[in-house]
C-alpha cells in the first residue's frame, strides 16, 4: 500500500472548485463521462461512468472533502481527502490519497494528473 500527496492550483474560487468536484451535472461538464455525487456523507458515489466507485465520508463545503475509494476486496480502504484553500485568483488543492494498492499506485498518481485535475484546470481556464 502506498500514500499519495499532490498539490494543484486552478484559476477559479473554493466554491467554483468545491462546486464542480460534488456536484453531478458539472463533474459530467469537465469529465464528459457519467458522474454520480452528492454531499451527503455515507452516500456512495460513481465517477467516469463507473471506473471510479466508492463512499463519502465527509464534506466541508467550499473546503474539503473526504472520499473512500473502492478497490476491490481490499482491507483497509483507500481514502481522498482533497482540501480546497483560496489564494488570490486560484484556489490551491491539497490532495492526499492514502491506502492505494501497490499495484495500481502508478495509474492512480497519472489519473489524477490526466484525467481528474488536467481536465478540471482546463475547464476553469
Amino acid at each position: 500500500m502506498k500514500n499519495l500527496k499532490k498539490f494543484y492550483k486552478i484559476k477559479a474560487t473554493p466554491p467554483e472548485v468545491y462546486a464542480a468536484l460534488t456536484n453531478s451535472f458539472s463533474i459530467e461538464l469537465w469529465t464528459g463521462e457519467e458522474a454520480v455525487m452528492s454531499t451527503t456523507a455515507g452516500e456512495e458515489f460513481s465517477l467516469f461512468s463507473g471506473d471510479i466507485m466508492g463512499r463519502n465520508l465527509q464534506f466541508e463545503p467550499d473546503s474539503k472533502l473526504v472520499q473512500e475509494w473502492y478497490f476491490g476486496e481490499q482491507p483497509e480502504p483507500s481514502v481522498v481527502t482533497i482540501t480546497l484553500t483560496a489564494d488570490k485568483y486560484f484556489t490551491k488543492i491539497e490532495l492526499l490519497h492514502t491506502n492505494i494498492p501497490d499495484e495500481a499506485f502508478e495509474d492512480i498518481a497519472e489519473g489524477w494528473d490526466v484525467s481528474y485535475f488536467g481536465p478540471l484546470k482546463e475547464f476553469f481556464e
